[in-house]
């Protein structure tokens, strides 16, 4: 899907917000999922087939140590997670990516392993990095109990009653991931294989499904340590409550320089949910469904507002504002109010007036609204490859593309200290992306090049006296330094959303706001900022459990609520 292919006017194809609009990292900072995230679309595809989900192997012991394996068959192929529990000491349990040891491990694996595959596996998953892998493994992944909260579970179930449902909604999650490795990362295989998969082939699909099925295993093994502790006591999870539980994550920096890195990909996914939000814009009329849908999504989110608690002391005020703001704007929806010609443009310019998390919350509420007539743009967001350098294009058709997409970029006064406070950097001791203080941190000569708008300043500056007929090729030749962002400029010129379109050297840039925009897209909920550099988030939380499935869609948890 191209933006020439959306900026048509009709119902099906309307005017877009502006990317200098969407693309602040302050909004970015305020996303909510949609019905075309990541887990969401998952979902879905889970529910058309019909999944049904194996457990073919579990070996544990009375604690909860050993073996497990399921399996799903999905567009003609099984997929099974492979997991591995083990003893942890709680001095060797750690959320940072550096970790060489976890309460659990998995791999999902193409097909369905045999004795040999799992003890090869077993030798290796639990190692993560460490370990060796071939073709056939998928996805790599780890994660830690949250121990206070499994013993909780555990114990409560073994005498006989169902969990604390406050506590529940305070964690929501019984095991919390630390990484989900896919596309060729440590020698699994490499995104081409799923490419063309059926039910696979989206963003990040194999990585959902793969969360999806840890979820799976983390219920079972509370209900096995639970059983195996009082017999004679034991009652499983009710089902609201299992449908409740979800993966918690915990994701830091590592995560935010993807989406500079791939800018086109990037575009796909701002391109499709700002298509979806379009369409439903440009609605003449809202029938009485689509009313009464509203009015139910809107007590859902502030339910959901109501439940989401953290302690952050930047998010914390934001989320008691949104709430009072959403209180007061229920009026807005009353049915006489919607009746007027174009009611959603009118929700969405009289939300102009309120918080950006306000018209956030706002947006993504009306997707919901819309329910599957967005569907097909999930069949746009994944991006094939990220652009070629276009050695005869002539310097006068790249200055227009400058001007013309990079506007936001030139008019930042790099000259300030305050513009160049901050570096992005590869910390050599943890191996993960730091960002330094220029002034008083070492590291700036291993500065990554994540500094998009200062390079395409330093170009401008070259390209000024340069001929006009002279091609991109023979510039180049003389400034070498420049081709990166040449081709990035080239690249971007059909992918309006691909730049955040802010300074991310700036000692303004918040990462967390990055992490957010992500996580958003992947379909995650209840974010729980620890600082403005790393995040705990649940997902699926809410989602229909293996059981669930199989029956048909029930895709009812876009922002969950404990019941």
């Amino acid at each position: 899907m191209t933006a020439a292919a959306v900026n048509r006017t009709d119902e099906r194809n309307p005017a877009l917000r502006a990317p200098d609009t969407v693309m602040r990292l302050a909004r970015m900072g305020a996303s909510f999922p949609t019905r075309i995230s990541f887990l969401r679309t998952l979902l879905r595809r889970l529910a058309e087939s019909g999944t049904d989900v194996r457990r073919p192997v579990w070996d544990m012991d009375i604690k909860g140590f050993g073996d497990a394996v399921y399996t799903v068959r999905l567009g003609g192929h099984d997929y099974s997670l492979v997991a591995f529990s083990c003893p942890l000491a709680d001095e060797q349990r750690s959320d940072r990516v550096i970790a060489e040891a976890w309460d659990t491990s998995y791999v999902l694996y193409d097909g369905v392993p045999d004795a040999a595959e799992i003890d090869r596996l077993r030798a290796n998953a639990p190692r993560q990095e460490a370990g060796r892998f071939g073709p056939r493994d998928l996805v790599l992944s780890r994660a830690n109990k949250s121990v206070r909260f499994f013993e909780h579970v555990a114990e409560s179930l073994s005498q006989g009653r169902q969990p604390d449902r406050e506590r529940l909604g305070e964690v929501g999650y019984l095991l919390r991931t630390t990484a989900v490795y896919g596309n060729g990362k440590f020698g699994i295989a490499d995104r081409f294989v799923l490419a063309e998969r059926a039910g696979l082939d989206g963003p990040f699909q194999a990585e959902m499904l793969t969360v999806w099925l840890i979820r799976e295993f983390s219920h079972d093994l509370v209900e096995h340590v639970a059983r195996h502790r009082a017999p004679e006591t034991f009652v499983p999870l009710s089902p609201e409550l299992r449908r409740h539980i979800g993966v918690g994550n915990s994701t830091g920096l590592g995560m935010a320089p993807f989406l500079v890195n791939h800018p086109v990909l990037l575009n796909n996914w701002a391109l499709a949910r700002e298509t979806a939000l379009a369409r439903v814009r440009a609605k003449p009329r809202l029938d009485a469904e689509q009313v009464q849908r509203l009015a139910a999504l809107w007590q859902q989110a502030a339910r959901h507002l109501d439940q989401w608690s953290v302690e952050d002391q930047t998010l914390m005020p934001r989320i008691l504002r949104l709430r009072g703001e959403w209180a007061e704007a229920e009026g807005w929806i009353e049915p006489a109010r919607l009746g007027l010609p174009f009611p959603v443009a009118s929700l969405l310019d009289r939300s102009l007036s309120l918080s950006v998390d306000f018209q956030e919350l706002l947006a993504a509420t009306l997707i919901e609204m819309a329910g599957a007539e967005n569907d097909d743009l999930a069949a746009g967001m994944a991006a094939a490859r990220e652009g070629a350098l276009q050695p005869a294009m002539r310097l006068a058709a790249l200055g227009q593309l400058i001007r013309e997409h990079y506007g936001w970029a030139l008019s930042i006064p790099f000259a300030e200290a305050a513009e160049t406070a901050q570096f992005w950097y590869v910390s050599e001791e943890k191996l993960e992306p730091r960002l330094g203080r220029r002034l008083t941190e070492p590291g700036e000569e291993l500065e990554l090049p994540l500094d998009i708008a200062r390079q395409v300043q330093r170009l401008a500056a070259d390209l000024e006296g340069e001929p006009e007929t002279l091609s991109v090729a023979a510039f180049l030749a003389r400034f070498p330094q420049h081709r990166h962002v040449v081709r990035r400029i080239q690249t971007t010129a059909g992918a309006p959303y691909a730049e955040i379109r802010d300074n991310l050297l700036s000692e303004r840039c918040l990462p967390i706001d990055m992490l957010r925009c992500k996580l958003a897209f992947f379909g995650a909920s209840k974010f729980d900022p620890r600082s403005d550099r790393w995040t705990r988030i649940t997902l699926f939380q809410g989602a229909p459990v293996a059981g669930e499935i199989a029956a048909g869609e029930t895709d009812n948890c876009w922002l969950p609520v404990l019941p």
